[in-house]
């Protein structure tokens, strides 16, 4: 078997419902992440613009999704995948059908517009936002064995990734928990 079949990139699909905020934070981390492992791709069942909160906090960690534009899942039905992970609920319940050897896994993350629109100030709703795309982030670098796995004994068991997810921010010096400008 030569390098290049044992070396295939992956192609997967983020999939929200208006890939405005996960599914573009998702699509960025990925890119920016794991570009030699995976060609990533974000689209959503009802498309609206890209959430600017989304940009900015995606360029606090140096990532800019500034050019990503939101697509309809419409727009990519020609396109195989190896995975399609749906971000929201919404989307897990009304996820297209797709080829039987494409997997799909539900990563649920909560939404920060929704999170955020009782913040007393931009700050505040900001924090929705950065906590949303850390967990992505964490989600993104365990991708590549997730990828790995056979379908069948494919199981992300959620409950124990955000109990880790939870362990290692909480062992981060307090330098690095908040991203907050002087």
């Amino acid at each position: 078997m030569s390098v290049m079949e044992n070396e295939k990139k992956f192609k997967i699909l983020y999939l929200c419902t208006g890939n405005s905020c996960r599914s573009q934070m998702a699509e960025g981390f990925t890119r920016h992440l794991k570009k030699d492992q995976i060609d990533a791709y974000s689209a959503g069942i009802a498309p609206k613009a890209v959430d600017p909160r989304a940009i900015k906090a995606m360029l606090e960690v140096e990532i800019d999704i500034s050019g990503q534009k939101s697509k309809s899942i419409d727009d990519i039905k020609d396109m195989e995948f190896d995975l399609v992970i749906t971000l929201c609920d919404n989307a897990q319940k009304t996820c297209p059908t797709f080829p039987a050897k494409t997997r799909v896994i539900h990563m649920g993350f909560e939404d920060p517009p929704s999170l955020a629109a009782d913040s007393r100030d931009e700050e505040e709703a900001m924090e929705h936002y950065r906590s949303v795309r850390d967990k992505i982030k964490v989600f993104v670098e365990q991708l590549p064995e997730i990828l790995k796995q056979k379908k069948e004994d494919m199981v992300f068991d959620q409950t124990r990734f955000f109990a880790g997810l939870k362990s290692v921010l909480g062992q981060l010096p307090e330098s690095l928990k908040t991203t907050k400008k002087s």
